[in-house]
């Protein structure tokens, strides 16, 4: 099954890993990506804050490429590049002139039949097929992970019909426990972990990840699992930073959604690049039956 692929540009810098495992993971559930050919940044949350046009237009781009590729899906990893893309699709969708004039400028013009699905979503759907069953395992058994989404993942300006509970997301949960492990009901899911407030305004963002941290150990997890790169990148580059300035103990890795999914699959930590992680994501590793 082909599937188009957007991995937007955290995906080609800071989270690399994460285009290799999500091809990796993927491919060996018979899905082959198709990245679109000369994609631009969705505008992140950058856009949204210095021009309304922009924000649209940005990812509209990028959506007339994907519709011109004849595929029925549009897969975005990236949380904050999901959010911008199936925004800018829903606003076009409600309002002619704004699509006819930005189309106007496109090359590739924006036609709205391609469905945008998150990382979450696919995996989802993936459950119980062939390859599924022939290439998963239930490694994680003995797993107590947090699931955290993020702001981002289910959170959008405008009312949008996505398959998630916004308010109690359940799509890691799922396919965790497909693959034996028994994540936590906890309470900061989908709080915000400060995203770029880590470079502007550390203190914030460190206070905000303290609670993430102390609900999730309160609760008996023993990691994170995320699908979105910011949330990763904040709470396993900056964990020493927010256990020094809010006096935690525990140390906790910070898995993204496709590395426990690889792993399951029999996948070493090093061709996941699970080695290349802050807080050690290997280590923890050895106490469970895939190592």
């Amino acid at each position: 099954m082909d599937i188009a692929y957007f991995p937007g540009c955290t995906l080609h810098a800071s989270s690399k890993l994460y285009d290799v495992q999500s091809n990796l993971v993927l491919n060996k559930l018979g899905v082959q990506l198709k990245e679109l050919d000369d994609w631009n940044c969705c505008g992140a949350t950058s856009a949204s804050k210095t021009d309304d046009f922009l924000a649209i237009a940005m990812p509209a781009r990028n959506l007339g490429i994907a519709d011109h590729m004849g595929l029925s899906q549009l897969v975005i990893p990236c949380s904050a590049c999901y959010s911008r893309m199936l925004v800018a699709q829903n606003r076009l969708e409600l309002d002619e002139s704004l699509k006819s004039e930005i189309n106007g400028e496109l090359k590739k013009k924006l036609t709205g039949k391609t469905k945008i699905v998150s990382i979450i979503d696919l995996l989802v759907s993936l459950i119980g097929t062939a390859e599924w069953k022939d290439t998963t395992h239930k490694y994680l058994r003995t797993l107590k992970p947090a699931c955290y989404y993020g702001c981002m993942q289910t959170r959008f300006p405008i009312d949008i019909d996505v398959p998630d509970n916004v308010e109690n997301p359940q799509g890691m949960e799922t396919i965790l426990r497909a693959l034996g492990a028994k994540p936590i009901d906890w309470s900061y899911k989908t709080d915000c972990c400060g995203a770029s407030a880590s470079v502007n305004d550390p203190d914030l963002a460190l206070g905000l990840m303290a609670k993430i941290m102390k609900d999730a150990i309160d609760r008996g997890a023993a990691c994170f699992v995320t699908s979105c790169p910011m949330c990763q990148l904040n709470l396993d580059a900056y964990q020493k930073q927010v256990r020094e300035a809010h006096n935690i103990a525990k140390s906790m890795p910070v898995y993204l959604i496709t590395e426990l999914v690889g792993l399951a699959m029999g996948m070493k930590p090093e061709a996941l690049q699970i080695d290349r992680h802050f807080v050690d994501a290997v280590g923890p590793l050895k106490e469970l039956p895939l190592l």
